[in-house]
This record gives structure tokens, sequence and C-alpha cells, in this order.
């Protein structure tokens, strides 16, 4: 072959070979852009929540995209052992049951196996607070163990157990909400302390133990009627102060000075979840429904008529600064629908849990473009004393933050959607 011929051979060789490398990268480049794609196009189906499912399964997979991590769960930098964990992880239990999707489940249990040691010790829980609000993820617990029997759950349960026996007590044997609020019993301890105690009880405990614990839980209830119920308006207020000592306290009864809508909620829910776990012959069953009925007729008198919804502070709608709150009117739609479902509450209040149902989805809910739910204009928090000193004037209450999808509204939200089958 002549060397020119060669030549022309080879050159047309390496033409032939750039074209096919220029193609092979184009087609290698096309296939690796069409793999990019189907994975966004994949992972944003699996973030997208669908619109037909339900409402209250909406809600709980936004809780879940917002915070993968229930330990934390209430905009949390580190995991927490707290009291909104319980309240949407036991939400999410309701859900779970219904739907038997694992990764329900899954979320729930990483709380407890993320806080819980392998000895049994409650990472973040200091036994010496004596805080009521730390009972409440107990519930987690008492939903786990029967499932895993894993030893070191039931270790943690007796600890917390424990707490109830070293509660620090008013003169007539009220739960002081902590150690650090003396003397003083809040609307919220009842939801923070009693379901668990009335399961624990319901659970672990038999004849006279038993029987004392569940006559301690009703106790609690009564107190709280005795010491903070307005006679005028059937309204609870958010708490009292058996010393009189805090500048929030009235000099004659102890009570703080307004009622605030997610005080009366976190009493609500604790009334029909109680109920779950009192003993069908327990005498204090009559009296919770009869309380559970007052409370409900209280509260329909101070209602917005138009929404549905109730107010930050229940009975001041037309003061200047006060607004339709989230949370509380999450709880009270709850309350509402369990207390008539279980025949706690006439019929009736089912409709009305309908309406305030309604009010939250037309006033409160929005949704975004990959379906996330929010739901928006919910106190933040709200106390009493501490420092800085919250003196629980209505100027207190308009003014804490306001704030989307605060888990304390968020739960109630998927608990009122289950109920009402939405």
């Amino acid at each position: 072959m002549k060397k020119r011929e060669f030549s022309l051979i080879t050159s047309s060789i390496i033409v032939l070979l750039a074209v096919f490398v220029i193609f092979a990268c184009k087609d290698k480049k096309e296939n690796e852009e069409k793999i990019s794609e189907e994975v966004v196009e994949n992972s944003a189906e699996e973030l997208a929540i669908s619109k037909d499912l339900k409402w209250s399964e909406r809600m709980l997979l936004s809780e879940i995209k917002r915070f993968p991590e229930a330990s934390k769960l209430d905009f949390r930098d580190k995991p927490k052992w707290s009291y909104t964990n319980g309240l949407v992880l036991s939400a999410a239990k309701r859900v779970y049951e219904q739907t038997q999707k694992q990764k329900y489940y899954d979320y729930i249990y990483a709380y407890a196996d993320t806080m819980i040691t392998d000895q049994g010790e409650i990472r973040t829980y200091e036994l010496e607070k004596q805080n009521l609000d730390m009972l409440k993820s107990g519930d987690v617990l008492l939903y786990l163990y029967p499932k895993t029997k894993e030893e070191r759950f039931l270790t943690a349960l007796k600890t917390l157990r424990s707490q109830i026996e070293s509660q620090p007590r008013t003169s007539d044997g009220g739960f002081w909400h902590k150690k650090r609020y003396t003397y003083q019993m809040w609307l919220d301890g009842l939801y923070m302390a009693e379901p668990f105690y009335a399961h624990y009880t319901q659970m672990f405990s038999e004849a006279e133990e038993a029987k004392k614990a569940f006559d301690d839980v009703v106790h609690q209830f009564d107190l709280i009627q005795e010491h903070t119920l307005d006679q005028e308006t059937g309204l609870l207020y958010h708490g009292w102060d058996e010393s009189k000592e805090q500048k929030w306290a009235n000099n004659e009864t102890g009570t703080s000075p307004n009622f605030w809508s997610r005080a009366m909620g976190w009493y609500g829910m604790a009334m029909v979840d109680v109920l779950d776990y009192l003993p069908e012959d327990h005498p204090g069953r009559e009296k919770l429904v009869n309380y559970l009925n007052q409370y409900a007729e209280a509260l329909m008198k101070v209602q917005d008529k138009e929404t549905g919804l109730w107010y930050q502070v229940l009975d001041k709608a037309d003061k200047e600064g006060n607004y339709l709150e989230a949370t509380g009117s999450a709880m009270f739609a709850y309350t509402f629908a369990k207390g008539a479902n279980q025949g706690y509450l006439p019929k009736n209040y089912l409709a009305e849990a309908e309406k305030t149902y309604e009010g939250i989805l037309d006033n409160l809910i929005t949704v975004e473009e990959d379906g996330t739910v929010n739901l928006n204009q919910c106190c933040a928090v709200a106390g009493l004393g501490g420092n800085p000193y919250r003196d629980a004037s209505f100027e207190y209450y308009i003014n804490e933050e306001i704030r989307s999808n605060d888990p304390k509204g968020t739960g109630p939200f998927i608990m009122a959607s289950l109920e009402l089958n939405r």
C-alpha cells in the first residue's frame, strides 16, 4: 500500500472515530439528562402530597415533610422530649391505624428510638423539674411498648409514672404545673398529665391501686372546675394560683384574668381523651361528661358565628387586636366531634364541629403547589409568669408570636379530621 493511501485511510478512521465519540458523548449526555430529569420527577412525586388523600393524611405528610425527624418537631434544631412531639405523634398513631401505612408507624417509632437510650433513660428529660408537660410524650411509649415489648420503653414509662408520685401539689391535691410554678394549676396541665395517668393506670394497675389512681385523675378535673370556672360565662380561666402571690392572680379568687382559647382547648381534649381509659363503672365518668357539656355550651356562646371559629381571647371578639386563632379552634373541633361521636355530647355538636372544620379550611388553611398543607394564624406560645414575666393580660395574649404550622394546631387538626372522616 502506498504511503499516501495509508495516510488517507488513517485520516478517515480518525474522522469516523471522532464522529463516533461525539455522538456517543451526545447520547451519554442526553441519557444522563434524561435520568436526572426522571430522578427529579420521581423525587417531586415522592415529595408531592396528593389532593386525593384525606386532610388527615395530607396534614401528617406535610408535618413529616417539615420535620423529617419527629424528635425535632416544633421547629427545633436538636432532638427534644416535649409535649408537642407527643401531641402530633398521638395524631400520627391514629392515621397509621386507619391507613396501615408503615411510614407513619416508622415516624412514631423513630421518635422513641431516638429519645430513649438502651438503658431506658429519656434524653433531655429532667425529673427534678417536675414539669407536667413532659408526661405527654409518654403516650407514645404507652402505644409502642405493647407492640415492641422493648424493656427500655417500660423503664422510661416507669420513670414518667414516678413523676406523678413526686409532683408537688396544692393543699387540696392539685398538681402544680411545674415545680417552679409554685401552687399553680393551669388548664394546660390536665391534657399533659391526665390522659397519660389514666392510660398507664388502665395498662399496668389493678384493684385498689387502680381505683386510687383513677380517683386522683378525676380529682384533678374537680379541682380545676372548682378553682378556674367562671360562673357567669361558664368559661374557665387559664390558671389558678392557690397562694395568690402571682401578679396575674386575682386577689380574692387566685385566677388569671382572661379566657385563653388554647387553654380551653387543652382542657376539652383532656376530658374526651381521659374518658377513653376511665372504667365504665367509675362514678367520675358522669361528672366528666357533665363538665364537658357545660364547657361546650359556654364555648358556643362566644363562637364567631360567621366563620365557626374562636378568638385568641375568647370573650373579647370586638376588642382591637384580637384574632381568630387556629390552635384553639382545631382543638374545639376535635373535642366536639369526638364528644358527639362517643355519645358524651348531643349529636348536634357533630354539626358544630363540621362548621368549625369548614371555617378552618376556608380561613386558616393554605395549600402549596406541591400539596403541602399549611395551618395559619397559630399562637406560637403563651403561659403565665416566668421570666420575662407573662401577666395574662389581654395585651399579652394578642401580642405573642403568631406563626403557621404550630404543632399545637396541626396535631388537633389531624385528630379533628379523623373524627369527621375528612
